[in-house]
C-alpha cells in the first residue's frame, strides 16, 4: 500500500514538474539543462508526497491540481541541494547517484540553476488552483520554512558555523529542526491549507511535520555513518569528515535511533483526531525512519 502511494505521488509530481519546467530545448538551453539535471535525478519526492497526502487527509479525497503545489516544493528542495553541494558549502561531488550540478555545469551555472528553481517555485505557487487567501498563506508558510528565522537557510548557517566545534544538544536540535524539519512541516501545512484545513488541523499538521522532520534528519545522519556511497546515492561519511554537528556525533548511533523512534510516536499522537484518514501519513512517517537511503 505504501509503495503504491509513494509511486503515485512521485508520478504525479514528476508529471507536474515536466509541465512546469522549461524543456532543455528552450533558450537559454544551458540553464534549463542544469535545472533538469538536478530536478530529474531520481529524488524520492518525499515533500510533495507528504503535501499531497496531507491534502488528501483533510479533503477526504485527492484535491485537484495539488501536485503543482508538490512540484513547487520539490523545486525549492532541489535548489537547496544544488547550493548545499557547492564548494563554498558542503563541497560534494555526488547527489542522488549522479555528479552534482556544479561538477557537470560549473559553479556559476549551478548557482543560477538553484536561483532559477527557487524563482520558478514561487511563480507556480502564485498560480495555485485554490482560494486566494489560501494561496497567500501557503506562500507565507513555505517562505518562512525556507527562510533565515528557524527555517532552512538559518539552519544551514548555524550548521556551517558549528563545523569543527563541540556543539551542545540544543544547537544540534536547532540545526536539524531549521535545516530539514521546517520545510517538511511547511509541506504538510501547505497541503492542509490547500484543502481548507482549519487552525486546529494546521497546528496538528505543523507539530506532526516538525517531529517527523527531525526524525528524518537524525536517520539521515545515522545513514551517513552506516551506509556506503553506493547505497546512499551521495557521498557517505561527509558529516564525520567535516566534523558536522549531528546526533550520532553527540549521542551515538543507538541513542539517535531511539530518539527518532520516539519522535515518530510523538508525531502519531498529533494525528489521533483524524481517525483512519491519518493512516497514510503515519505509514509515511514510519518509512522515514526505517529507510536505508
Amino acid at each position: 500500500m505504501l509503495e503504491k502511494i509513494l509511486k503515485q505521488g512521485q508520478a504525479l509530481t514528476d508529471a507536474a514538474l515536466e509541465r512546469l519546467i522549461p524543456p532543455e530545448t528552450q533558450p537559454p538551453i544551458s540553464i534549463h539543462k542544469a535545472m533538469r539535471h538536478s530536478l530529474f535525478a531520481g529524488g524520492k519526492r518525499l515533500r510533495p508526497v507528504l503535501c499531497i497526502e496531507a491534502g488528501r487527509m483533510i479533503a477526504g479525497s485527492l484535491p485537484g491540481k495539488i501536485e503543482e503545489l508538490g512540484a513547487a516544493l520539490e523545486m525549492l528542495h532541489t535548489y537547496s541541494l544544488i547550493h548545499d553541494d557547492l564548494p563554498a558549502l558542503d563541497n560534494d561531488d555526488l547527489r542522488r547517484g549522479r555528479p552534482t550540478c556544479h561538477k557537470v555545469f560549473g559553479e556559476a551555472l549551478a548557482i543560477l540553476a538553484g536561483d532559477a528553481l527557487q524563482t520558478q517555485a514561487y511563480e507556480v505557487l502564485a498560480r495555485l488552483a485554490c482560494p486566494a487567501e489560501a494561496r497567500v498563506r501557503i506562500i507565507e508558510e513555505i517562505a518562512r520554512g525556507a527562510g533565515t528565522i528557524d527555517g532552512m537557510i538559518g539552519g544551514q548557517v548555524v550548521d556551517l558555523e558549528a563545523e569543527h566545534t563541540r556543539p551542545n544538544a540544543e544547537t544540534v536540535e536547532y540545526i536539524h529542526c531549521a535545516k530539514t524539519a521546517a520545510l517538511i512541516a511547511a509541506s504538510l501545512v501547505s497541503g492542509g491549507l490547500y484543502s481548507g484545513a482549519n487552525e486546529n488541523e494546521v497546528a496538528r499538521l505543523r507539530a506532526f511535520g516538525r517531529s517527523i522532520g527531525l526524525a528524518f534528519q537524525i536517520v539521515d545522519d545515522v545513514l551517513d555513518v552506516t551506509q556506503t556511497s553506493e547505497q546512499l546515492g551521495k557521498t557517505a561519511g561527509k558529516d564525520t569528515a567535516a566534523q558536522k554537528a549531528t546526533y550520532p556525533a553527540l549521542f551515538g548511533i543507538e541513542e539517535s535511533v531511539r530518539k527518532a523512534d520516539s519522535l515518530v510516536q510523538s508525531a502519531f499522537r498529533e494525528l489521533d483526531g483524524f481517525g483512519e484518514g491519518a493512516e497514510i501519513l503515519k505509514a509515511l512517517a514510519r518509512y522515514l525512519v526505517e529507510r536505508k537511503k
